[in-house]
Parts: structure tokens; C-alpha cells; sequence
């Protein structure tokens, strides 16, 4: 059995006192299942928006909620980390979803989340062609995402930042190992598709931020997992997006890299925005050493025949050392280099 939640005496009040009210009891229950705006919030609760701001504030100031600002929007979701916010996801366990109240806020929460999808859908089927045609050129999704599966093991994540999460692939994919996850991403649209995917796996652990990958508005040292899932290659510079990478690390913790091996494909920088045709296994594991990480596992993955003049997809597995230096038995060992899975 888990040792109970110990808070001294005032934090346990104003906890109680923020959760202690009908609305923002409501406010916390919705934000339980996502991200969502004041304007989503306003619609499901039926109140005004300056009323739903202000408890949204409140509930900020106990820590119970974080806001996030992605362009014009402004989200809400519940605080992830904190005896406040783990008190509080206790409480949201004896909420009875029998409650008209609760039954009410859930199928309106739904209809949001529905119209949500439905334009991450339209914004995804105007560009399919082109994720389709590219998808076609390299091996399959399901043989990287089990190479990825492969290569992480077991070993539980309790934090995982996932850059460039374009459609959340990601986040779905390692849903089972982790305790909490973010994804970020330049293009609010992608987001939008990530948002949608989120919903519709019912995964409520995992959020998604507008962000540069060059430039992250985090803390070092706060992950103890990064992956950068096929956006290198866009990269004029990607040793700056691993470099950024490698400073979320924390000790000890892991990078995982999957991008195209080098290829003659011209055309994708035109047709498709590359900037690079894929990295070499000796530039990629020179990047990640100067960044300060030891290469663990190199993984080659070659499309299949059908595929005819198809692309390599390549994963690298990298560590930060900090943690792993006593239990060397010798430095500088070479990273394993694993063929075709």
C-alpha cells in the first residue's frame, strides 16, 4: 500500500478550499481528461468566461492546474506533479460519474472533443497525399515503431519529451511506459492533429505545446526520456536540435533519434522542405558525443522490395553518461551496431 499524502496543515486547507467549490470541482474534473481552453471550458460549464477565468486563477494560485499559452489560446490542464495536484487527482477519484452534473459536463466535454477532431481531420486529409507518398518510400511505420519498442526495453519512463510531435505518433506509441509526456511542435495545425489523437486513445497523461525545438521553454535536466521522431532532416543545423535535446536530459537518461540514412533523393527538398538527405552513422554519433551523450545502439532499418528505390530509416539510441560512470568497465567502448531488425 502507497504511504498517504503528507501536507502540513494551512497547504491542506487552501487545497481543500480550491477544490471545495461546485464549478471549479467541475473545472478540475474536465481538465483531468485534457487540455482545454477557457473558451472550451465556457461552453461545456455554460458560465461566462470573466467567472470561469476566475476560478481557473484561483485554482492556479493553490497549483492544483498549469496554463500554457499556444499563440491567441491560452490552455488548462491539470497539474501533473506536486502533493497538491496528486491530492487532488485522489479526490477526482470519489467523483461519481453517475452525477447528473458530472454525466452533463462529459457529454459536452465529448462534443467538444468531437468538433476538435473533426478539423485536425480536415486539416489532415487536405495534406494525406503527401504523408502517404513519403510514408511509401521507407520501411513501415510498424517495423520503426517496433524497432523503437525494442530498443527502450522494459524500463519504465516517468518523463518523456517528445520534439516535433507532428501527429502525436510518439506519444501513443509509448503511452504504456510512461507517467507523464509532452510533445511539442511549430505548426499549431499538427497539434491540433496531435490534440485529436490524444483524445480519441483516451490518453490523458501526455500534452502538447507550441514550441521551438531550437529554443525549448523548459528546464534542463527534466526528462529522462527525448525522442526527435523524422524531423532532422529539416534541419539546416540539427546538431542545435540535439544539443537542445541533450540539455533535457537528465542524468542518465535517454535520447532516442529516427531519421533517414543518407540518400539521393533530390526531389524531397523541393516537393517536400528537406534540408538534408539524411545523416551518416559517423555525423549523427559525432553530434550526439559533442552534446555530451554516449551512443548506445546504432539500428538500420531498410525498406522492403516493393518499396524500389525506398529510403533507410535509422535509430539511434543515445545516453547521458552522468549516472552510468561507475559502472564502466572501460571508456570509450564503441556503441553497438545492430543490421536490419
Amino acid at each position: 500500500m502507497s504511504e498517504p499524502l503528507k501536507l502540513g496543515l494551512d497547504a491542506l486547507v487552501d487545497v481543500l478550499k480550491a477544490a471545495g467549490e461546485p464549478t471549479r470541482l467541475r473545472l478540475l474534473a474536465l481538465l483531468d481528461g485534457g487540455d482545454l481552453t477557457v473558451t472550451d471550458l465556457t461552453e461545456i460549464l455554460g458560465q461566462s468566461q470573466p467567472r470561469i477565468s476566475r476560478h481557473l486563477k484561483l485554482l492556479g494560485e493553490a497549483e492544483l492546474i498549469e496554463r500554457y499559452q499556444e499563440g491567441a489560446w491560452a490552455y488548462f490542464r491539470l497539474k501533473q506533479d506536486g502533493k497538491a495536484a496528486m491530492l487532488v487527482r485522489a479526490l477526482l477519484k470519489h467523483v461519481s460519474e453517475n452525477d447528473p452534473t458530472i454525466l452533463r459536463d462529459g457529454e459536452r466535454l465529448s462534443q467538444v472533443k468531437r468538433q476538435r477532431a473533426e478539423r485536425a481531420q480536415a486539416y489532415f486529409s487536405r495534406n494525406a497525399a503527401e504523408w502517404d507518398e513519403l510514408r511509401r518510400l521507407h520501411a513501415a511505420d510498424e517495423e520503426v515503431d517496433a524497432a523503437v519498442i525494442r530498443l527502450l526495453g522494459s524500463q519504465p519512463i516517468d518523463s518523456l519529451l517528445d520534439l516535433g510531435t507532428g501527429t502525436g505518433r510518439i506519444l501513443e506509441l509509448l503511452s504504456g511506459l510512461y507517467r507523464r509526456a509532452t510533445g511539442v511542435d511549430a505548426s499549431r495545425d499538427m497539434l491540433s492533429v496531435a490534440r485529436a489523437n490524444l483524445d480519441k486513445s483516451r490518453i490523458t497523461k501526455a500534452t502538447v505545446r507550441h514550441a521551438d525545438i531550437l529554443n525549448l521553454p523548459f528546464e534542463g535536466q527534466d526528462f529522462d526520456l527525448v525522442t526527435i521522431h523524422q524531423v532532422l532532416h529539416f534541419f539546416d543545423q540539427p546538431e542545435i536540435a540535439i544539443a537542445e535535446a541533450a540539455r533535457m536530459l537528465r542524468p542518465g537518461g535517454r535520447l532516442v533519434v529516427i531519421d533517414l540514412a543518407p540518400h539521393t533523393l533530390e526531389y524531397l527538398r523541393d516537393e517536400h522542405a528537406h534540408v538534408r538527405l539524411g545523416f551518416s552513422h559517423q555525423a549523427m554519433s559525432d553530434w550526439l558525443r559533442k552534446a555530451g551523450l554516449d551512443v548506445e545502439q546504432v539500428v538500420d532499418l531498410h525498406p522492403g522490395q516493393q518499396s524500389g528505390q525506398g529510403l533507410t530509416v535509422t535509430v539511434w539510441l543515445a545516453r547521458d553518461p552522468r549516472r552510468l560512470m561507475a559502472s564502466q568497465t572501460s571508456e570509450g567502448a564503441e556503441p553497438t551496431f545492430a543490421g536490419r531488425v
